[in-house]
């Protein structure tokens, strides 16, 4: 047994074998929390799907569990995410736009602000684009 494993926890939708595989790599996925360097950085992606990953690194200096988010976009891009205040604006908009719009194209922005609680700290979010 490796000291490190990934679990799909969660789909958007059903997943064929090739897919679970491919999303359980993060090798290729880019990551919103580097991409994202300051407050005046954003990334838009079209969402087509999502995916939670349960993680367990015997590696990690922190915590040798945890979640990693993988946003789907149309152009094949997978994001990935440890922010959990990302995934639930994500699962707001993913969530309203599912069931109340299926086949309705949208876009959403993803940025990093300022936290009002912890001085110094930032955390990630998304907008839907008008």
């Amino acid at each position: 047994m490796t000291g490190y494993s990934v679990e799909i926890i969660e789909a958007s939708r059903e997943l064929s074998a090739r897919e679970k595989i491919a999303l359980k790599d993060l090798g290729n996925a880019a990551s919103l929390d580097s991409e994202l360097k300051d407050e005046n950085d954003s990334v838009v992606i079209t969402p087509v799907g999502y995916v939670v990953l349960n993680v367990h690194n015997e590696h990690s200096k922190n915590e040798k569990d945890y979640k990693k988010y993988v946003l789907l976009d149309k152009g094949g891009t997978k994001f990935v995410t440890g922010s959990n205040s990302l995934f639930d604006s994500f699962m707001s908009i993913f969530s309203e736009m599912s069931k109340d719009a299926p086949d309705e194209e949208y876009s959403i922005e993803v940025y990093k602000r300022p936290s009002k609680n912890y001085s110094g700290k930032y955390f990630l979010s998304c907008s839907i684009v008008a």
